[in-house]
């Protein structure tokens, strides 16, 4: 069966249905979580870091790969996966903001973020 990898910081356990269903339309969900990436590091090591990663992503053979975090291991690790013929996905969701005046008569903004579609790096 086909593979949709989830590599972000955010486990697929969590996330809404919508967005359940629609990486399930790839194949089976698998979260292989993002890395750490220190900010010390150089640009060699981010790219060292991606093209391991990579190696593992491709030996599974996914349908998609969504692909979200720290944007230089993002930008090297989608470049690699793009050059492999895989398809590299970002999550696209809406930002609904409701805003209320407390008690003490401060604004309070709660946002929440509602999944609408995977796009294409």
């Amino acid at each position: 069966m086909t593979e949709f990898i989830n590599h972000t910081n955010h486990p697929s356990s969590r996330w809404e249905e919508g967005q359940r269903q629609a990486a399930e339309a790839y194949g089976i969900i698998v979260d292989l979580p993002f890395p750490r990436i220190p900010a010390d590091w150089d640009a060699q090591a981010v790219h060292r870091l991606a093209e391991e990663n990579a190696q593992e992503i491709l030996a599974r053979k996914p349908m998609a790969v969504l692909v979200q975090g720290e944007f230089t291991y993002t930008f090297a690790l989608v470049s690699l996966l793009k050059a492999a013929g895989i398809a590299v996905l970002s999550a696209c969701s809406e930002r609904l903001v409701n805003e209320r005046v407390d008690e003490n008569g401060e604004t309070i903004r709660e946002s929440r973020f509602v999944f609408r579609r995977f796009r294409a790096y």
